[in-house]
């Protein structure tokens, strides 16, 4: 264990720190430039021939989706159908 004058350190540090950051990031500059440069990593310039490719992918994945579901219940029914031949 520390003397006093420790945990008076260690509790100022533990003040002082997010009350330093708060400064720092709430600045004006700073805060603009970050949010610019977030801002322009995260929405790209969309072409209409990027979004024609989503489509078409979103498309593709939807179909393969019912296809999968259709197959399932195909199958589930040939099961239906087999124990209904079953019991009767």
């Amino acid at each position: 264990m520390g003397k006093w004058q420790l945990e008076v350190f260690k509790m100022s540090l533990y003040m002082a720190f997010p009350v330093g950051c708060f400064h720092y990031f709430n600045q004006p500059e700073n805060f603009e430039n970050m949010i610019l440069t977030a801002r322009r990593e995260i929405s790209s310039k969309e072409t209409p021939e990027m979004k024609q490719q989503m489509r078409d992918f979103i498309d593709k994945v939807n179909e393969k989706r019912r296809l999968r579901e259709v197959e399932v219940m195909e199958a589930s029914d040939k099961k239906f159908q087999a124990l209904k031949l079953q019991n009767s």
